[in-house]
């Protein structure tokens, strides 16, 4: 089945926060991102989750990325602690990757939380048990389907991601123009909410910033992390980027916009969605 992801749909997964919540019942997010090469990544993620809206983020990465990090978001905690989902992979490169470093990703893709796996660990989502949602681009996943031993992706993009969500036993988030989600069920989501303009260099790392604020905030209310809650998380996030991505530009009188803008403009998306605009 393939259904197109609409405001209503995108509503019911966000939460208003209450006044009997705190920082951890809104939820917590782990973020292992970003390196020495790629630093601006993990600022980028580390950004729209909090302007998505959940109590915390906690940013594991290296010396450099950390110090980015906590100047522009001095709120971020750079220490180990309690998380209810995790976002690894974004701006690193696993041909540099060290020992240590596959080590505990592996542990982390082995475990019970949910894991958006983007870019440089897309290659350790084969084989892991965690609840996932894998974010390739299109060449990310024709690397993924030959590494899970699966044809190359042809014209219909929905049924090649539908093949590896099934093969992976995970959620697949495949960007672009369109944005399909599918499920290991065979269920597929349409998100067709951007613009253009989101085809900008770091725009991906803030879409995984907003899935797993998402995530964090929908595991810390129900612990659900079945294959259909997370396709509505990755589909919702796919959404509020997008109608992001349309109030940054809008804002610049529909010109061009950075990944910057874009994290930058998610409280406006979140609230009018909150408020009920379509």
């Amino acid at each position: 089945m393939t259904r197109s992801w609409t405001a209503a749909d995108a509503r019911r997964v966000l939460r208003r926060p209450t006044a009997a919540d705190d920082k951890y019942s809104r939820g917590v997010l782990g973020v292992r991102t970003g390196s020495d090469a790629y630093p601006g990544a993990a600022v980028l993620g580390v950004e729209a989750a909090w302007r998505t809206g959940l109590g915390m983020v906690r940013y594991l990465g290296p010396r450099h990325p950390t110090s980015l990090v906590l100047a522009r978001r001095p709120e971020t905690v750079a220490a180990d602690g309690r998380v209810q989902a995790w976002v690894i992979g974004s701006g690193t490169d696993a041909s540099t990757r060290d020992d240590a470093e596959t080590e505990r990703l592996r542990e982390l893709l082995e475990g019970s939380l949910p894991v958006v796996v983007d870019a440089g660990a897309l290659d350790l989502a084969v084989g892991a048990s965690a609840p996932r949602i894998v974010t390739p681009h299109d060449r990310e996943h024709a690397r993924l389907r030959s590494a899970l031993g699966l044809g190359d992706p042809d014209s219909d993009r929905a049924g090649s991601a539908r093949g590896t969500a099934r093969a992976l036993g995970a959620v697949v988030l495949l960007k672009g123009a369109v944005t399909i989600i599918a499920s290991p069920d065979g269920d597929v989501i349409e998100v067709d909410a951007g613009t253009p303009w989101l085809a900008t260099a770091g725009t991906g790392d803030v879409l995984a910033g907003v899935i797993g604020a998402l995530a964090a905030s929908a595991t810390a209310e129900s612990e659900e992390t079945d294959a259909a809650s997370l396709a509505a998380v990755a589909a919702t996030g796919a959404w509020l980027h997008g109608r992001a991505g349309h109030r940054a530009s809008e804002a610049r009188d529909g010109g061009p916009i950075t990944a910057l803008d874009v994290a930058e403009s998610l409280p406006r998306a979140v609230a009018e969605l909150l408020a009920g605009a379509p």
